[in-house]
């Protein structure tokens, strides 16, 4: 989710509620060692013990198809305080896989290994090393062969997205090619793709068989998911999806979070760009949209999205 749940994003979902765990935004390895600041940059959490401000860890992600290099950065990102470590073999984004990284690699199980073993032999025993893959890149046909060299190489968990790369993210998400996997494995595996609610969560856990879900766009379009979801698995957790004006407010709330960006040009367009992500669940979202869609200045749009929240106040 390059782009999108950066700290400022992990840090407001985290704090609604309902999340184990965050991964940072990829980190990508390519033929050197990075310095510490790449690392604080995509993982600002390491300088306060890989935690968002809500306590949930965040785990550094790493992607790149040379293992000695992966290698060498996993184990500087666990010296500077990581908590763990996932490798990225999930990425359909053609950039990405024209430079011989992500879910282009889902073509040699081998390497897969060879990328995990190196990683795994890196890190500090206590440090765990995930990683997560598609169901193939163009065909389903490896999906096991690669969940098994993830697994005999090391790590310790197996996040799947259920699709190839070549699906890329067009419905539907196929869940029950992850059963057999899960049972064959034994290191958890975890379910991922095309969970927008709650009903979705419950659908995909019984179709896959996985006991954990990792959620990504559907907790940008539906920002209490997480906290809905929790709800359903313990009375204790408040579950009601939010309306539209504690969305407004959470919107006002992610404005004064990326003032810390200092760049108002890109403070707008993470703006804007939740904005019209928000309107999947919240129709009111795609008109507040067209409004602020021109919009340069941040101020401006917080302003927009205050009188909004003013106007739906009081037709409340």
């Amino acid at each position: 989710m390059e782009g999108v749940v950066d700290v400022y994003m992990r840090d407001i979902l985290t704090r609604i509620g309902g999340f184990d765990l965050c991964v940072s935004e990829f980190v990508r390895v390519s033929q050197h060692l990075y310095p510490a600041s790449v690392f604080y940059t995509l993982c600002p959490e390491l300088k306060q013990g890989g935690k968002t401000v809500a306590g949930v860890p965040v785990h550094v992600q790493i992607m790149g198809g040379e293992a000695h290099v992966m290698a060498e950065n996993a184990a500087f990102a666990a010296e500077l305080g990581a908590p763990g470590v996932d490798i990225n073999f999930g990425c359909p984004a053609k950039t990405v896989n024209r430079h011989d990284a992500g879910a282009t690699l889902l073509q040699w199980p081998e390497r897969l290994h060879e990328i995990v073993s190196a990683v795994r032999r890196a890190v500090p025993e206590n440090i765990p090393v995930s990683a997560k893959m598609r169901l193939g890149f163009s065909e389903k046909t490896l999906a096991m062969e690669n969940a098994v060299a993830i697994a005999e190489a090391g790590a310790c968990k197996l996040t799947i997205h259920a699709r190839t790369k070549m699906e890329g993210y067009r419905p539907p998400a196929h869940w029950e090619y992850l059963r057999p996997i899960a049972e064959r494995l034994d290191i958890p595996v975890v379910a991922n793709g095309e969970v927008w609610t709650p009903e979705d969560y419950a659908l995909c856990r019984e179709a896959s068989g996985c006991a954990d879900v990792m959620i990504g766009r559907g907790v940008i379009a539906r920002p209490s998911l997480g906290r809905e979801i929790a709800a359903s698995r313990s009375s204790s957790v408040m579950g009601n999806a939010f309306n539209w004006s504690q969305i407004l407010g959470i919107l006002a709330e992610y404005h004064d979070l990326i003032e810390g960006m200092a760049n108002p040009p890109r403070q707008a367009g993470r703006l804007k760009q939740w904005i019209k992500l928000l309107a999947r669940s919240y129709g009111e979202a795609g008109v507040l949209f067209t409004r602020i869609r021109r919009l340069e200045d941040p101020q401006d749009i917080l302003a927009e999205v205050i009188a909004t929240k003013e106007r739906a106040l009081d037709a409340a």
